[in-house]
């Protein structure tokens, strides 16, 4: 079965996007169309970039880097939840995924995004990094309001038109991710 990765991208101590991760985990739960898992990357305690040689050679040195790349190896696709910070993703986020190069490739993507202009901007940086990494990010969204899906800006309370998307989001990342399966075999098989 295809396997789909949730990813909680923010490690900041009373950080918004746990509860919008449980969210979408638990839609995903629901789901028959694939194997879903929710992933903190706040659990694999990544210092800042510490692997001498760089990851496309995929020469790991670090048990930290080859635990997280095991993890990523494991999966067919990815919905990345995550905030914006200063017209950006996390640092925590950015970090996380410039360790890894191979575990990344031919796989889909897809974004549910926070803050005060719903996380948009976070995206935009995202799929260019999407696109070195050789990752199919797909069109579905779900961008989150501080201002109209959180109470007081910390209390996860989603307007109900998300669900539909975050529905469309899934199909997307899922239907992705299984036509990459053959350019994953070749590309296992080319290595």
């Amino acid at each position: 079965m295809t396997k789909i990765a949730v990813i909680l991208a923010s490690t900041r101590p009373g950080r918004n996007g746990a509860p919008v991760a449980q969210w979408v985990y638990d839609h995903a739960k629901q789901r028959s169309d694939a194997d879903y898992e929710l992933i903190d990357i706040a659990d694999y305690n990544l210092p800042h970039l510490d692997e001498a040689v760089p990851p496309s050679m995929g020469q790991y040195s670090q048990p930290h880097t080859q635990r997280w790349a095991d993890k990523i190896a494991s999966f067919d696709g990815f919905i990345f939840v995550t905030p914006e910070y200063n017209h950006s993703t996390s640092g925590a986020l950015k970090n996380a995924i410039d360790f890894l190069y191979a575990e990344w490739n031919n796989k889909a993507a897809g974004f549910v995004s926070y803050g005060s202009a719903g996380g948009t901007r976070a995206v935009e940086h995202l799929q260019l990094v999407m696109g070195e990494l050789q990752v199919a990010d797909v069109r579905a969204q779900v961008a989150l309001s501080l201002f109209t899906d959180f109470i007081n800006f910390s209390e996860f309370a989603p307007a109900a038109h998300h669900s539909a998307s975050l529905g469309v989001l899934f199909k997307q990342v899922v239907s992705w991710s299984n036509a990459l399966e053959n350019v994953r075999t070749g590309a296992a098989v080319d290595r």
